[in-house]
């Protein structure tokens, strides 16, 4: 059991600490053997402290991997670093619908 992931319950989770290229590989091992059983889980990147383009792989894979067992991923307190490389990669428009919306701020 990795300690950077948490079930809270079936459909919600929480990552937390440093998602980057020096933790990723022993986290994903773990996540790939995830088997998500709620159509929807939310995933909380609130206590994720740092996060690089590894880390960002990581979770789309992890998209991806629920997505194949019908599990649709939502992920909440996504930091600005993670908003900041989907813009870089081009891929914001492909996140939208995994992100979920902040409640109570104002963006303009």
């Amino acid at each position: 059991m990795s300690e950077q992931w948490q079930m809270t319950n079936p459909e919600h989770a929480l990552l937390k600490g440093a998602l980057d290229r020096e933790t990723v590989p022993n986290l994903w091992r773990h996540l790939q053997t995830w088997q998500p059983t709620a159509l929807q889980c939310e995933i909380s990147l609130a206590e994720v402290q740092r996060i690089d383009s590894a880390g960002m792989v990581m979770l789309i894979h992890l998209i991806e991997h629920a997505k194949t067992q019908n599990c649709h991923i939502m992920l909440s307190f996504v930091p600005q670093q993670l908003r900041t490389l989907f813009q870089l990669s081009n891929i914001e428009a492909m996140m939208a619908q995994h992100i979920q919306p902040l409640a109570g701020v104002n963006c303009g």
